[in-house]
C-alpha cells in the first residue's frame, strides 16, 4: 500500500489580495508565485512573511510551502501570504499551542480583517477627488 502524502490547502485574504497556500512534507522551502521567498518582494515584506515561519520553529523546517497570490497591492499581498501560511501551518500541525501563539502575536495571522475603504459619494462639485466625506470649505462671511 502506498502512503498518501499529507497536503493542506489554505486561503489568506487581505483587502483585494487573495493568497492560496499548499503545504506538504519537505525540507523547509517556501515559494511565492513559483519564486523562492528570498527573491520575492522587498526585505521588509519578506521579513513580514517569515513571521509565522519563525514562530512555528522546527515545524517550518519539515514542510514545503507553495503560495499563489493574486490581485491587490504588494503590502496586501504580503499580508494575505502570511495569513495563508499561518493558517496552513496550524491546520497541518493540529497544534492548539501554535494557534494560541499566533493569536497572541498578531490576530491577523489567523483572522480575516473585514475593514474596507468607504466608496466615494457622488457630489456634483468634483468631490470624488477628495475622498468620500470631505467637503469643499465654505466661508460664513
Amino acid at each position: 500500500m502506498v502512503k498518501k502524502e499529507k497536503t493542506i490547502l489554505e486561503v489568506g485574504k487581505r483587502r483585494l489580495a487573495i493568497a492560496r497556500a499548499v503545504i506538504k512534507e519537505g525540507t523547509g522551502k517556501v515559494f511565492i508565485n513559483s519564486r523562492p521567498l528570498d527573491l520575492w518582494g522587498t526585505p521588509v515584506l519578506r521579513l513580514w512573511v517569515k513571521e509565522p515561519l519563525i514562530l512555528a520553529g522546527d515545524l517550518a523546517k519539515v514542510v514545503d510551502i507553495h503560495v499563489n497570490v493574486r490581485s491587490g497591492g504588494i503590502v496586501g499581498q504580503a499580508e494575505a501570504v502570511r495569513q495563508a501560511i499561518a493558517k496552513a501551518l496550524v491546520k497541518y500541525s493540529k497544534d492548539k499551542k501554535l494557534k494560541q501563539k499566533f493569536l497572541e502575536y498578531d490576530r491577523n495571522l489567523l483572522v480575516y480583517d473585514p475593514r474596507r475603504n468607504e466608496p466615494h459619494h457622488a457630489s456634483g462639485k468634483g468631490a470624488s477627488k477628495r475622498g468620500s466625506r470631505r467637503h469643499k470649505q465654505r466661508s460664513k462671511r
